[in-house]
C-alpha cells in the first residue's frame, strides 16, 4: 500500500473515530472525580481539544507541501470537523455551566468581555465553515468563493489562541505554545508553493487552506 493511500485508507478513518477518544478521556475523567472544578476543567478541556484539533487541520497543507503526498489533504476535513464538535461543546459548557442560559448575561458577555467576544467570534467561524464543508454546499458556493470563506479558518485559529491565553491567567504555557504552532503554520503557509504533490492532478478548492 502506498503513502497515499495509507493516509486515506487507514489515518483518515482512524481520524474520524478516534476524535473522540479526548472526549470519551474528558468524560472518564469527569465521572472519577477527579476534576476539582468540573465545570471550569470541562470548559478548559473542550476548548484546548479544540484548538489543538483545529490547528491539526491546518497542518495537513503544511505537511502535504513538505512530503509531497497528496493524502494529507484528505485529513483536513476530519481533524476541522472534529474542532468544531469540541468548539460546540466548549460553548455549552459556558453557557449551561457559566451562565446557565441566562442570555442577558451571555449577550453582556459577549460585549463587554474581550476573550468571550473572540472566543464567539472564533466559534462563528467555524459553524460557517462546518455548515460549508459538504461537496454539495462548495459546488453551489463555487470554488472560489468556498475558497475565499474556508481561508478564514486561519482568523478563526488566530482568534482561539487569544481566547485562550486570555482565558489562562497563571500557567500560559499551553498557550504559549498552541500559539508557536500558529505561527509556524503561518509561516509554511505563506511559503512559495513547490510542484504539484503526489496523487493530487490539479489544484483545487482543497488547497484552501
Amino acid at each position: 500500500m502506498q503513502a497515499n493511500e495509507v493516509l486515506g485508507r487507514v489515518v483518515r478513518p482512524a481520524i474520524v473515530v478516534g476524535g473522540i477518544i479526548p472526549g470519551i478521556v474528558i468524560t472518564t475523567r469527569l465521572l472519577r472525580g477527579a476534576y476539582v472544578n468540573p465545570a471550569e476543567a470541562l470548559e478548559h478541556a473542550t476548548g484546548f481539544t479544540a484548538l489543538w484539533m483545529l490547528l491539526g487541520s491546518l497542518a495537513a497543507t503544511p505537511m502535504r507541501r513538505l512530503t509531497g503526498l497528496a493524502g494529507f489533504t484528505r485529513l483536513r476535513k476530519p481533524l476541522g470537523l472534529w474542532a468544531f464538535a469540541y468548539a460546540l461543546t466548549h460553548l455549552g459548557c459556558y453557557l449551561v455551566f457559566d451562565q446557565s442560559l441566562l442570555w442577558g448575561e451571555i449577550w453582556y458577555d459577549i460585549r463587554e468581555r474581550p476573550y468571550i467576544t473572540v472566543g464567539f467570534s472564533a466559534f462563528l467561524i467555524l459553524l460557517a465553515l462546518a455548515v460549508t464543508s459538504p461537496k454539495a454546499v462548495m459546488k453551489r458556493m463555487g470554488g472560489k468563493r468556498w475558497q475565499a470563506l474556508h481561508r478564514m479558518v486561519y482568523v478563526a485559529a488566530a482568534l482561539g489562541v487569544l481566547h485562550f491565553l486570555w482565558l489562562v491567567k497563571l500557567d500560559i504555557r499551553q498557550p504559549v505554545v498552541a500559539a508557536s504552532a500558529l505561527v509556524i503554520l503561518l509561516v509554511l503557509r505563506l511559503q512559495r508553493r513547490p510542484g504539484r504533490a503526489k496523487g493530487l492532478p490539479t489544484a483545487s478548492v482543497a488547497d484552501a487552506p
